[in-house]
């Protein structure tokens, strides 16, 4: 079962919002990977997203797309992101982890070990939800029913340009918790306008029932409070990425905490 609703639910309970860090498996060190996860979940993260790299990541900014590169380069493929997986939850059973990627690792995965088994082998790694960037809801329901059976979230974004028909065939299918995509183009590009971020969620909230994160653009904790105002979850990766690219190895996963500790602090206030 996935934890990312009694999670959510939780949080909500509590009147906070939820803080979901990404951060690309196997960089910027491959094994130093669940330990990273560890610290974010340590610094105040309350869902992780891992990325699963993808040589062709047609939704990201050139800064998740060179993280994206360099794990790619150090072999990080998906059988090696469900071990980073299989290898926090060792530590920590009780942060929802979502692979957040494309359809052809997944799609390749199954070619190669049989149909159905991404879902299984994720499930079976402690993986609570999938966000497949390129899988549009009305072309894979029977997706979402396989990852239900398993227990698992199917999330979608949702942006500044989507159509009510849209927002309505994603709030029929997804679960767990929708990402809004806060600015029009890619992954760390622009400056975020919470007033227009402010004016969209209602409009999502009318045809979605699950919480609504929001994304790209979020750097700081003056930011991330100003989006906690109107959404159910902050989500921030950009960041952080260029955050742990400075790192050595040893401060690794002490900067990723800290940076967590900022922003947990900004959106409790």
């Amino acid at each position: 079962m996935s934890r990312i609703p009694a999670t959510l639910a939780a949080l909500k309970a509590q009147g906070r919002k939820a803080l979901i860090p990404y951060v690309t498996a196997g960089d910027p060190y491959v094994d130093l990977t669940p330990q990273i996860m560890q610290a974010l979940a340590d610094g105040g993260a309350d869902i992780i997203e891992l990325g699963v790299p993808f040589s062709d990541p047609m939704a990201d900014g050139p800064v998740i797309q060179k993280a994206s590169e360099r794990a790619l380069a150090r072999g990080i493929g998906s059988v090696q992101v469900l071990d980073m997986v299989r290898a926090f939850r060792k530590t920590n059973n009780a942060t929802p982890v979502v692979l957040m990627g494309y359809a052809n690792p997944v799609e390749r995965y199954d070619q190669k070990h049989g149909a159905g088994s991404f879902i299984r082998d994720a499930a079976v790694a402690g993986v609570d939800g999938l966000l497949v960037v390129d899988y549009p809801p009305e072309e894979c329901e029977a997706f979402a029913a396989q990852l239900k059976a398993a227990g698992l979230d199917l999330i979608f974004l949702l942006a500044p340009t989507s159509t009510e028909q849209r927002m309505e065939e994603v709030g029929r299918i997804a679960s767990g918790y929708v990402y809004y995509v806060s600015l029009k183009g890619v992954t760390g590009a622009g400056n975020l306008d919470t007033d227009a971020v402010a004016a969209m969620l209602p409009r999502i909230r009318r045809h979605v029932g699950v919480p609504v994160g929001v994304g790209f653009g979020i750097r700081d904790a003056a930011t991330a409070r100003a989006v906690s105002a109107v959404a159910d979850a902050v989500v921030i990766g950009s960041r952080l990425i260029q955050i742990l690219e400075t790192q050595t190895r040893d401060n690794a996963p002490a900067a990723a905490r800290a940076f967590m500790t900022e922003i947990r602090a900004a959106l409790d206030a």
